[in-house]
């Protein structure tokens, strides 16, 4: 483990923690407690927040804040459970413009990713649920779907994957399914509908997610939904990742892996660097946020009460594409000269109906 006393004897290093932000207060909330329950972990150095949309400090006024406090170098650490657009483009654009702006250097970590300490902190949760349950029902009769936050990415998607498939071996569930909150397939209620199929007695959902926030709240509807119309199966839902002290060492290692130079990027299944299977259109896409639009941005849209969606589909309730004066919610198309490309499996009939085209919308 670094020793940042003596680091910091040599260079004056601050840290900041790269959000993506949200509507709602209480993830916002949370968000800064687990900010504020890692600072001590990294004392002595300066430790700041910011966010790419959707609340406040934005990502350029954490910066601001440790220039302010005269540091010479600047850890930036991605506050992204994988590594999909927000990670790979939209954070690293804010912070190169801001070091040719002010020739501030600053060091870029890894995501969470997957990790012993993320999977140990999502087992947690899950064993939380299995305890509250009132009866008992073996783990071999068990069925556990985990439920991440979707991406267009698919290295991202696969590594939710991973987690899923780690859990289910450790805890040694009957079975074990992914599904996703949005952006793409499947999505949490009809991925339910088919898995109730499987015929297991119980059904633990956990979603794997840093905070909570509307995401979580829609993850508990659909699944109440198909809990109402499968009485005979148990549903437990297990809490999102939250503020767990293994969360805050891993931010703790991330900062570690920066400072010794051993930051390991995984780039081989990356769509903007490699030719991965059904996404080929990406390689080599510009590197660019899409959000400086909505920083620091905290209403939603007054007319529909919809979030922008685009690559930051926020989740598995269709939302047709229409337009409410000059706001247009059917692609975060609010033409400013950014463009994302399509989906290959926009049409998915498992997936988002707002992914596809005005022509090809689905009845639920």
């Amino acid at each position: 483990m670094v020793d940042f006393n003596a680091r910091s004897a040599n260079e004056r290093l601050g840290v900041l923690i790269c959000g993506h932000g949200s509507r709602n207060r209480l993830a916002v909330e949370e968000f800064a407690q687990m900010v504020e329950a890692l600072r001590p972990r990294l004392a002595p150095l300066p430790v700041e927040h910011g966010y790419l949309e959707f609340a406040r400090p934005v990502l350029r006024e954490g910066l601001d804040a440790l220039r302010a406090q005269g540091v010479d170098r600047i850890l930036a650490i991605p506050a992204m459970l994988f590594a999909a657009g927000h990670a790979k483009n939209d954070i690293p654009s804010v912070l190169n413009t801001y070091t040719a702006e002010t020739g501030l250097p600053i060091d870029y970590g890894r995501e969470l990713g997957v990790d012993r300490l993320m999977v140990a902190a999502a087992g947690a949760r899950i064993q939380e649920a299995l305890d509250s349950a009132g009866d008992e029902i073996p783990l071999s009769e068990t069925l556990l779907v985990v439920v991440g936050r979707g991406s267009s990415d698919p290295d991202a998607n696969s590594n939710v994957a991973k987690v899923t498939r780690m859990l289910v071996e450790g805890f040694g569930f009957g079975w074990g399914e992914t599904v996703f909150s949005g952006v793409t397939f499947p999505l949490v209620e009809p991925g339910l509908r088919h898995l109730v199929r499987l015929g297991f007695r119980r059904v633990v959902v956990a979603p794997y997610f840093l905070f909570s926030g509307v995401l979580v709240s829609r993850i508990r509807q659909h699944t109440e939904r198909v809990a109402e119309d499968h009485p005979s199966i148990e549903f437990l839902s297990a809490g999102y990742l939250g503020d767990h002290p293994k969360v805050v060492e891993t931010f703790r290692e991330r900062v570690d892996e920066v400072i010794r130079g051993d930051t390991a990027m995984n780039c081989s299944l990356c769509k903007y660097r490699a030719q991965v299977l059904g996404f080929e259109q990406d390689v080599g896409r510009a590197q660019e946020s899409h959000h400086h639009h909505v920083e620091g941005l905290a209403e939603s849209c007054t007319l529909c009460e919809l979030e922008c969606t685009g690559a930051c589909q926020p989740d598995g309730i269709p939302i047709p594409m229409h337009h409410h004066g000059d706001h247009d919610h059917s692609g975060h198309n609010h033409d400013h000269g950014h463009h994302h490309p399509v989906y290959p499996h926009a049409d998915h009939p498992l997936g988002p109906r707002s992914l596809g085209s005005s022509d090809s919308l689905r009845t639920p």
